[in-house]
């Protein structure tokens, strides 16, 4: 290591060059004189040694240093001219101290989020498995731009899948890999938008998302109730909209599973003036008391745009969702597609083919269904104890349980009270347009093991004793 600290003509600068390290010594000092630069240590105007003082200063080739001021100059950090020494820019000012990444996300010791699945459960080495798998056959086209659709394998190994596990029948020439419910339900919003759709019906109470996504579309929401059957057909029938979303397996947030003559109703009022079901799968798989109810695209391929997702199967941060699309959209959407993003990531999709082929995504639902299971045992159990007052919706599926509460207890100041205690819940009148009802939470159980479930909602307890109106 050289270190430079001896005369020269102009100011002396305190260089360190590593000659045994792997960075190529031109770059050692142009991250010095830039980070000296950034820092102030060298003010605006100042003079640098000649590259022949500085290379002789450090032992190294004039070269080098010839190197390093031309890069600096490109950047904009000196000017230097023929004949003339090199300077600080003058357009170079110190910068203040570069602060740590933060996230605006809320932290508590006890998140009861009604949509995470047991992140800790994330079947990491088969996961990588896959990826390894995905990586050693990857074509070399397939990291070209490619079909905006996504991957055609993963496409195929959906249509399969969903085939076998939701009763759909997907046609994979108008299947589309989207990073997420949230960008399918977007890029649908719009293109209805596009197409003059005005106004969509949502279920009411339903996912504050839904409501949000479609207003940023500019679309005004219709609220449509939703009952111990599931959506209000009847209610929907009685409007004028051409579109409606609804979460027909599993409703968000009450848990309520559409009955079958709502599912016949509902489809013969979008075949009969030609209209858009959106179907929000989102944790369906995840049944305790029977088997799964199967999806409504299943019943009317065109007239149904499912969406489905990893993000409850595996994880959100995976950002891997599908759409089943109506042949009369795919078009459109998946040119929506392309202008937004040019396709999602591919090593992630074919990841997911491979887990899906080699049964590995059967498998690990299988194993979480059981957890889950157990775990919302123990939150049944915990709210008997601490919250006796409170009344489950005794829905045996998803991630979350909807707990209704008194009408005495004050929801927004039980969740500030919660928090204090480092108890995250999401209060029912989140998801409520219009309709009213007794105060409530969201306590999703997937992400809490039973020790955290236990002491998470006895301080929940003691937080809704000091909300009581």
């Amino acid at each position: 290591m050289a270190l430079g600290t001896g005369p020269v003509p102009g100011p002396e600068l305190l260089v360190e060059i590593d000659r045994e390290g792997e960075v190529a010594l031109h770059e050692q000092l142009e991250r010095t004189l830039r980070a000296g630069i950034r820092a102030g240590r060298f003010a605006a105007g100042m003079r640098l040694p000649s590259t022949r003082a500085l290379a002789a200063q450090l032992g190294i080739s004039r070269g080098v240093v010839t190197e390093a001021y031309g890069q600096l100059a490109a950047e904009g950090y000196l000017t230097a001219r023929q004949g003339a020494p090199a300077r600080v820019a003058r357009t170079a000012r110190a910068q203040e101290p570069r602060p740590a990444a933060s996230s605006i996300l809320p932290s508590f010791a006890y998140h009861f989020h009604p949509g995470l699945p047991d992140i800790a459960g994330f079947p990491r080495e088969r996961w990588l498995r896959s990826v390894r798998a995905a990586l050693r056959e990857l074509p070399l086209g397939a990291l070209a731009y490619g079909d905006p659709r996504g991957a055609p394998a993963l496409r195929d190994a959906l249509a399969a899948y969903l085939g076998r596990v939701r009763g759909a029948a997907p046609n994979p020439e108008h299947t589309m890999i989207v990073t997420g419910f949230m960008q399918g339900f977007s890029l649908c919003c719009r293109a209805l938008r596009r197409r003059g759709v005005e106004r969509i019906a949502l279920e009411d109470p339903g996912w504050q998302v839904h409501r949000m996504i479609a207003d940023q579309a500019g679309l005004e929401i219709v609220p449509i109730p939703v009952d111990r059957e599931g959506l209000c057909v009847e209610a929907l029938a009685a409007t004028d909209v051409a579109a409606v979303l609804v979460t027909a397996a599993h409703h968000f947030p009450t848990g309520a599973v559409l009955s079958g003559a709502r599912r016949a109703a509902l489809i013969e009022w979008a075949q009969a003036r030609e209209r858009l079901i959106v179907e929000d799968d989102f944790d369906s798989e995840y049944r305790y008391d029977r088997v799964g109810v199967g999806a409504l695209q299943g019943l009317a391929p065109e007239r149904v745009l499912h969406i489905g997702s990893a993000s409850k199967r595996l994880a959100p941060g995976m950002r891997l969702g599908w759409l089943l699309m109506p042949s009369w959209l795919t078009w459109e959407l998946t040119g929506a597609k392309a202008l937004e993003d040019g396709g999602s990531e591919v090593i992630g999709q074919l990841a997911l083919c491979d887990f899906i082929a080699s049964g590995e995504l059967d498998r690990h639902v299988r194993r979480m269904r059981l957890r889950y299971q157990s775990r919302r045992h123990a939150l049944i159990e915990a709210l008997d104890r601490w919250l006796p007052f409170a009344r489950p919706s005794a829905s045996a599926a998803g991630l979350f349980e909807l707990v209704t509460l008194p009408e005495q207890i004050d929801e927004g100041a039980l969740m500030r009270e919660a928090a204090r205690r480092g108890v995250g819940v999401e209060g029912l009148s989140w998801h409520r347009l219009t309709s009213r009802g007794p105060p409530g939470v969201l306590l999703g159980f997937a992400n809490l093991a039973p020790p955290a479930i236990e002491q998470g909602v006895r301080l929940l307890g003691d937080a809704a004793k000091m909300s009581a109106r």
